[in-house]
């Protein structure tokens, strides 16, 4: 069972300078490694202020992201297209960047994606910071509930089709657990039971029942979001 900490922030912006912190250390690491990124808007901040900074890193660094929308690449709903100001001033090498190949059919997208996480732990490469958003459903990456947890089974990525009717393609719990530092990122209001039933450690949350193999998680909230707290 996962050991939970939480940590919260008293403003959006004390949480986005904290997690701008985070990752840039965990960029600069030295040594070959690995950091997976989350989608959606609540990271973008930091990903931003990160960009603008110098930036140095192993040659060996490695960027994976937790999920990907089954959208063009230079799509605005696209989590790569969305991170491309932090991905573009890192300049990584492409053997240094594993991102979900849109361009493939969902199904052979999954399997590329599957294929290269799987190369990428197998080559001994740390997979250190893992960022992961909480959604109001109390989802995470693309796993949405118990049938995805279940198809996810043996698995390091799926492909799945998501309730707002867009497919997607996702890293799974096998996949997460070899994850050293998880660390779910919610701010905002709007999150409250999800929120109170991921400190809680429900065994029903799917969330939860994704990172429940880690050996320690992270929650960081800020303040309208830790209210639920």
């Amino acid at each position: 069972m996962a050991d939970l900490t939480t940590r919260t922030f008293g403003s959006r912006a004390e949480l986005d300078s904290a997690l701008a912190e985070r990752l840039a250390a965990a960029l600069a690491a030295p040594g070959a490694s690995a950091v997976m990124l989350s989608g959606g808007t609540t990271p973008m901040n930091a990903y931003r202020a990160v960009a603008r900074r110098p930036l140095r890193h192993d040659d060996r660094l490695h960027l994976l992201f937790s999920d990907e929308r089954y959208v063009p690449g230079d799509s605005p709903a696209s989590n790569y297209h969305q991170s491309r100001a932090l991905l573009d001033a890192l300049a990584l090498p492409p053997q240094g960047l594993l991102r979900v190949r849109t361009e493939l059919t969902l199904e052979e997208a999954a399997d590329d994606y599957e294929r290269a996480l799987g190369s990428l732990l197998s080559s001994g490469v740390p997979v250190g910071l893992g960022l992961l958003g909480l959604g109001a459903d109390g989802h995470t990456a693309s796993l949405f509930g118990a049938a995805d947890l279940e198809r996810a089974r043996g698995h390091y990525a799926i492909a799945v089709q998501r309730p707002d009717g867009m497919s997607a393609v996702s890293v799974t719990p096998q996949f997460l657990a070899r994850v050293r530092e998880p660390v779910f990122v919610v701010a905002g209001s709007g999150k409250e039971s999800a929120l109170r039933a991921l400190q809680a450690q429900e065994q029903g949350l799917t969330a939860w029942r994704a990172v429940a193999s880690c050996d320690r998680v992270e929650l960081w909230a800020d303040a309208a979001a830790a209210e639920a707290l």
